[in-house]
């Protein structure tokens, strides 16, 4: 089974930052790394593979020439193949142009290097937290979906059965193949690369893929082919309304927070 995995270099969670004048996130000279989400999704992946035997995973990524990083981590942990999608026509793509654009080069790969059965992603990024991309992707290819996925219960060639979060528990869906899934961390635990995955990455061959290789119509890429955009991005003011309960003893301050709660009329 040919399985590929959507990965997304994007800032390190404690290197976040946002530029105060133009509200846009500051990557240059941030610190960056594979999306936390997605290290779940190339986890499962490999895990499949292992489990059907001839199996290949191939992972994808979109984005700037130095998002090669999170492709060679994606070596070392266990996948076999690498698609880099970096092309300046893609720039300022919404989470519906970046869908467009990732669909078909899923297409492009599934036709020149064997069939694609089951694509997983992360449920969502760090850095956008839309959850659009894995179902939009699924709308584009015209494939069945399963979002919020905790675990795969069964897989063959044909079909794969999931267990999908829900808001009151948590469904088991049965869809036939080739679909999209979209997991959550609750999924697995990721493995750490081992000294000869780290090897392997060092020589992986990344195959780059331009946008009007894999048959993109102008129209639908980047800024112009998004029909949103980013007024504004900001990081709220931390207001906070405590107060601190002094007292020399825990039974004194025991005291003083029931006062102070009848102050307030509380209780």
């Amino acid at each position: 089974m040919h399985i590929l995995t959507c990965v997304k270099q994007t800032p390190a969670s404690d290197s976040i930052k946002v530029d105060p004048e133009t509200g846009c996130l500051v990557r240059s000279g941030v610190e960056s790394a594979m999306n936390p989400f997605d290290e779940f999704a190339l986890e499962e992946a490999v895990r499949t593979k292992e489990k059907l035997p001839g199996s290949t995973v191939s992972s994808l990524t979109m984005g700037p020439p130095q998002a090669e990083a999170v492709l060679r981590e994606a070596v070392a942990r266990g996948s076999d193949n690498c698609f880099q999608l970096t092309d300046r026509a893609l720039a300022g793509s919404d989470t519906w142009a970046t869908s467009y654009a990732l669909a078909q080069a899923i297409k492009y790969i599934s036709k020149t290097q064997g069939e694609i059965k089951l694509v997983l992603c992360g449920k969502q990024t760090n850095d956008s937290d839309t959850g659009h991309i894995g179902p939009q992707i699924s709308s584009w290819l015209g494939w069945p979906n399963a979002a919020f996925v905790r675990k795969i219960e069964a897989v063959t060639e044909d079909s794969i059965r999931v267990e999908r979060l829900m808001e009151d528990g948590f469904d088991v869906v049965e869809i036939p193949l080739p679909a999209v899934i979209s997991v959550i961390k609750e999924i697995n635990n990721p493995r750490i690369a081992s000294l000869k995955g780290r090897l392997a990455a060092k020589k992986a061959k990344i195959t780059p893929l331009t946008a009007s290789e894999i048959g993109c119509i102008p129209e639908k890429t980047g800024m112009k082919g998004s029909p949103t955009s980013v007024v504004r991005t900001y990081t709220p003011d931390l207001k906070t309304n405590s107060v601190r309960i002094e007292g020399a003893t825990p039974a004194e301050q025991a005291k003083n927070m029931i006062g102070e709660l009848k102050t307030r009329q509380l209780i």
